[in-house]
């Protein structure tokens, strides 16, 4: 097994803003060893879809963002030395329209003091309408994670994030794993629609049980893999059913976007030791 292991609960890309968003509800240390995850970073600024771009539905929102940031340099002189600062541990998604792109991003991210780790977005529900790079079998994924770690640290960890797509899941995870990912984020949005018939990515609890049973394929195929979870993570009994199947982590999404505290009650909750002062429910209910 890999030697790299994240906390037990990561912010999910995109989800936590700049990080300035969410840190005054992060509890009682703010963001200090928190895997926090950023925002899909490309090379050039986004300015992202045209709105409306979140429409809440029943268990779920459905988006199409648009992957909006302000672009690699930008986010180097301003974000990422802010994060760092903050105690956060930083792991930067990337997304790019080629693989030249993604190896250009891992190698200028590889230099910049503060950089944890990569996640590679593979797996965005309409990558055709964004403009990047079409994964539509494995060994495409496969292909792009293999361009990323050869321009990043063999010591860093290169986390690929796939949908949850249970025909080929287990499939993606093995082809990027042999490729140099350190471990398989399972759970980006799956493709859906908006009602007015725009394309979009559904997210939230209505996606659980798919991602679930993608964890849990994962890990029966491969044991030693490190699979994080992502997909309905709002409370203890929902991110517990995710290691339960094998997740090593959860992160944790669309739930910020109700309650913005939900990452530190669940950091406190899986592993009080870390903090402490912030009680769990059985210590309120004594």
């Amino acid at each position: 097994m890999s030697a790299w292991l994240p906390g037990p609960v990561l912010v999910a890309a995109g989800c936590g803003g700049t990080g300035r968003e969410l840190e005054p509800y992060a509890g009682p240390a703010g963001l200090e060893g928190l895997d926090f995850v950023t925002r899909s970073i490309t090379l050039d600024a986004r300015q992202g879809g045209p709105g409306p771009r979140l429409v809440e539905v029943p268990g779920g929102v459905v988006n199409a963002v648009g992957l909006p940031n302000p672009g690699l340099e930008h986010f180097l002189a301003t974000e990422l030395p802010w994060l760092v600062r903050a105690g956060a541990r930083v792991i930067v998604s990337i997304a790019g329209s080629t693989m030249g792109e993604y190896a250009d991003l891992a190698r200028r991210l590889s230099r910049a003091p503060g950089v944890a780790g990569l996640e590679v977005n593979v797996g965005a529900p309409d990558e055709v309408g964004l403009g990047l790079f079409e994964v539509r079998e494995p060994y495409h994924s496969a292909s792009v994670i293999a361009a990323v770690r050869r321009e990043f640290p063999a010591d860093r960890p290169v986390l690929a994030k796939l949908r949850p797509d249970v025909s080929r899941v287990v499939e993606g995870a093995r082809s990027c794993h042999e490729a140099g990912a350190t471990a398989i984020v399972i759970g980006n949005a799956v493709p859906a629609a908006f009602p007015d018939g725009r394309a979009g990515g559904l997210s939230g609890p209505a996606i659980a049980p798919i991602a679930l049973r993608c964890v849990a394929a994962v890990h029966q195929a491969l044991p030693d893999l490190p699979t994080i979870g992502c997909g309905g993570v709002r409370d203890l009994a929902s991110a517990r059913s995710y290691l339960t199947a094998g997740a090593t982590a959860v992160q944790v999404g669309t739930a910020l976007l109700h309650d913005p505290t939900t990452v530190a009650r669940l950091r406190a909750e899986l592993d009080p030791t870390r903090h402490p002062s912030t009680p769990t429910p059985s210590e309120e209910d004594a």
